[in-house]
């Protein structure tokens, strides 16, 4: 049986501002009306795949992964609400080989014959029906007790990717031949060596010798041998995530391994802890229009360019501008007389780079997070499961946020120490408890919560509420909540 595991841990860096560690690039819709994560499930879905996937989220996003599973599975469980798959919680992250670790001993305590379909959640697959006839041949070699790999073929010396080389027999058809006949027995061959990421004068030799293709970060295995294969190879990591899982809790949804054992778990990735190591490595090959979107240069690659190269979203006017990518978030951008750059605009950060040093966009993260600013980490628009509020105005002694609850949306009971607030709604219909009362609130109408008064907000309508909040106080952090009860188990 077929169970796909989905990893969605990541916090893509590199895509910076548009992805932040609170809302990284999975959930982003970069390329299609649906997330990266949505079409990583819709792939699933074409697949004819009508059970959900095993999920790995880390603890912050599982209410965003929890939204997009239902979105894209609920129809496959008619009448119910659930999400049709499984939301394993990471309570750290340790890297993909424990995370497949836990997913493999979640697939097995259902299934005893399960083969896993390992794909990372925020790449672009252009090609389903290529990557369908690849899944089919890796699902043959897995059924085997091979370890397989999808390789990438390379259209040209990417320095951004781990290679993998195959044998002589593989590499003939690699060379030059667009739509390779495969000269091994089946569709897929030994591996010989995975390689890390080359320079550039390597990697144009790499591609050029048609015996190396990409490493996609995609596997397929049964998932007792990759237990067997982890057992044999790093037997701490597995002792570490078998104890974890045993003391596993279900909260809602979601599934939680034990976090103070987990936290003990070696991190180390699924390619050197077992692929680099095992003789049963075999690779599939791929040619379906794949991109890990793992720079603004990669996205500016497999988006549509007009007639001057350049790739403009949202409110975008250029004048003598070529081969760029210029992403308007809220605001008009103007772009007068340049070559090769990258210009993105989101509501507090503009990024303006060299195409060519996109790859360092990790760097000026990393400035960001040296001088303690929220940059790196939330966007002004702040998701939360019940909906999501974002900040408008902000001075000593007051703020003023845009609130969206989504229907049957419930805040969590709570109190503030140090700020009171006051609330306008501006669309909807508001459920407030203020201490011991309870009152309905509609459009244009407003209330007061003092400083210290337990409160709760509600959305029992049918459409979006939507309301203005204006804070006052000597603190306005986030932090200054006490919860009482919380419908999603937050503490």
């Amino acid at each position: 049986m077929l169970i796909p595991v989905v990893l969605s841990g990541g916090s893509g860096t590199r895509l910076w501002p548009l992805s932040r560690e609170a809302y990284p690039k999975q959930f982003l819709n970069l390329i299609s009306c649906n997330s990266l994560l949505g079409e990583t499930f819709n792939r699933l879905k074409a697949l004819g795949q009508k059970a959900g996937p095993i999920v790995v989220s880390n603890e912050e996003h599982r209410f965003i992964v929890a939204a997009t599973l239902q979105q894209c599975f609920a129809n496959s469980q008619p009448g119910t609400s659930k999400p049709a798959g499984e939301i394993l919680l990471e309570p750290v992250g340790r890297n993909t080989a424990p995370a497949i670790a836990l997913a493999a001993l979640q697939a097995l305590s259902k299934e005893t014959e399960a083969v896993l379909l390992v794909l990372p959640s925020d790449h672009v697959v252009q090609n389903v029906a290529a990557f369908a006839k690849a899944v089919e041949a890796g699902f043959r070699a897995a059924m085997e007790g091979q370890m397989v790999t999808f390789g990438i073929l390379p259209d040209a010396p990417q320095t951004g990717y781990g290679y993998i080389k195959v044998a002589d027999a593989f590499g003939e058809w690699a060379n030059g031949q667009e739509q390779p006949e495969l000269v091994a027995q089946d569709d897929w061959a030994r591996v010989e060596e995975f390689v890390e990421k080359p320079d550039l004068e390597t990697a144009r030799a790499y591609v050029e010798s048609g015996h190396y293709l990409w490493n996609s970060g995609m596997f397929m295995f049964r998932a007792d041998r990759y237990l067997e294969e982890l057992e044999k190879f790093r037997p701490d990591i597995l002792e570490v995530c078998r104890s974890a899982y045993a003391h596993k809790t279900q909260d809602l949804d979601f599934i939680r391994v034990d976090k103070e054992i987990f936290s003990e778990c070696p991190s180390d990735s699924i390619d050197y802890a077992v692929m680099e190591k095992t003789d049963a490595a075999v690779v599939v090959p791929l040619d379906a229009g794949w991109s890990d979107v793992g720079s603004w240069s990669a996205l500016w690659e497999i988006q549509e360019q007009d007639a001057q190269g350049n790739v403009c979203k949202g409110d975008v006017i250029t004048e003598d501008v070529s081969g760029c990518y210029l992403h308007a978030d809220s605001r008009l951008v103007a772009v007068l007389g340049v070559r090769d750059c990258v210009v993105v605009e989101t509501d507090d950060v503009v990024l303006v780079a060299d195409k060519d040093r996109v790859q360092d966009v990790k760097k000026l993260v990393a400035r960001v997070k040296e001088q303690d600013r929220p940059e790196h980490r939330f966007h002004k628009k702040v998701h939360r499961p019940w909906g999501t509020y974002e900040g408008i105005a902000m001075c000593e002694r007051f703020q003023v946020k845009r609130i969206m609850v989504k229907p049957g949306g419930r805040l969590s009971l709570q109190k503030h120490h140090h700020r009171a607030e006051h609330w306008v709604v501006v669309k909807g219909t508001a459920k407030v408890t203020r201490g011991a009362e309870e009152i309905l609130l509609t459009e244009d109408q407003s209330t007061y919560i003092p400083l210290g008064v337990i409160h709760r907000l509600e959305n029992p309508g049918v459409i979006p509420l939507e309301l203005i909040e204006v804070q006052t106080g000597a603190y306005l952090g986030e932090d200054d909540i006490v919860r009482y009860e919380d419908t999603y188990g937050r503490s």
